[in-house]
């Protein structure tokens, strides 16, 4: 695959997630049903104070209510998610984890999520499903996370990473090589067993007190 055609296809891929970063920045999220408000007067309004720590369960005890917003790390996403782009067009082998050997399904995992610290996956697809991380609806899922099929199997034997709007990268099989498909696709629909969020959540969280 040309060059000039992977950069492009990254360049697409990575500014949803940036667009969602600055949206998510500049505004107010709504916390336990209470939305921080711009104006309000002066003699009613209470006091708001706004302050990053970490999650906190909500305490009765002193007034106070607090609550801690976690999303997916956009960052690593992007990282994770431009290191299996930039791969495109790698063919396909079994056992392989690198652009100079090949892939396979769970190569190419390893492969696009080796710069990320926090997470060590497992070899296989089957171990990966069964691992650490967050199991997450399909109507959830976000960039990053991977997802997983039973292909002529009774156990999960195939893994992908989901790009976003239905998409996915993966390493399909023999005599194929790194490709995007989508979950519209009747055969991936039918295959489709679940979806782990294994990236780290962020760490800025929202704390909001009301006194």
């Amino acid at each position: 695959m040309r060059p000039f055609f992977k950069t492009w296809l990254t360049i697409c891929l990575l500014m949803p997630l940036a667009a969602h970063a600055t949206n998510r920045e500049q505004r107010l999220p709504n916390v336990n049903g209470f939305t921080p408000k711009v104006h309000s007067t002066p003699s009613t309004a209470k006091s708001v104070k706004l302050t990053v720590n970490r999650p906190t369960q909500l305490s009765k005890a002193h007034g106070k209510a607090t609550a801690g917003l976690v999303g997916v790390n956009t960052r690593q996403s992007s990282t994770v998610l431009s290191r299996a782009v930039n791969v495109l067009g790698t063919p396909y082998r079994w056992g392989g984890s690198s652009p100079s050997k090949g892939f396979d399904c769970s190569g190419l995992v390893k492969y696009a999520f080796n710069d990320v610290a926090a997470v060590d996956l497992p070899r296989t697809s089957n171990a990966m499903a069964a691992g650490h991380g967050q199991k997450v609806d399909r109507k959830d899922l976000k960039p990053g996370d991977l997802l997983f099929f039973k292909l002529k199997s009774r156990q999960v034997n195939h893994v992908a990473i989901y790009l976003g709007n239905d998409r996915f990268i993966h390493a399909p099989r023999r005599g194929k090589a790194v490709s995007i498909d989508t979950l519209k696709k009747p055969f991936w629909d039918k295959n489709y067993v679940i979806a782990k969020r294994v990236l780290p959540k962020e760490q800025n969280n929202l704390r909001v007190v009301q006194r």
